[in-house]
């Protein structure tokens, strides 16, 4: 079955640094587009960041650009999401989303569509 699993989440400070990295498997990694999701709480998710099927393309929410770096490795069928000079603000659930390749305009417009990993919690505290 199609599994997403993110990990990397975990407590830091203001201006910090983490990783997170979410694994896929049951379905054909390189033909999908993949994409980070946050929420925090009490608010509605929002996106974060989303790179093409290739890794050719990256898009990123206005809130994270300059900060956040998304990348892929097809090979190990792993998507990352670098974050740095990290906010209280960034303080949510990130969650991993994949979508048929060439959908990636659909992922930046937040429909919810495609597959979804369980979260992983980012606390961002002095």
């Amino acid at each position: 079955q199609v599994q997403l699993v993110e990990s990397g989440g975990g407590l830091v400070q203001p201006g910090g640094s983490l990783r997170l990295s979410c694994a896929g498997s049951g379905f054909t990694f390189n033909n999908y587009d993949m994409g980070w999701f946050r929420q925090a709480p009490g608010k509605e998710r929002e996106f974060a960041a989303a790179i093409s099927w290739g890794g050719a393309r990256t898009y990123y929410a206005d809130s994270v650009k300059g900060r956040f770096t998304i990348s892929r490795d097809n090979h190990a069928t792993t998507v990352y999401l670098q974050m740095n000079s990290l906010k209280p603000e960034d303080t949510a659930v990130y969650y991993c989303n994949a979508l048929d390749r060439g959908q990636i305009a659909t992922m930046t417009r937040n429909t919810g569509l495609g597959y979804w990993g369980q979260g992983t919690q980012v606390t961002v505290s002095s």
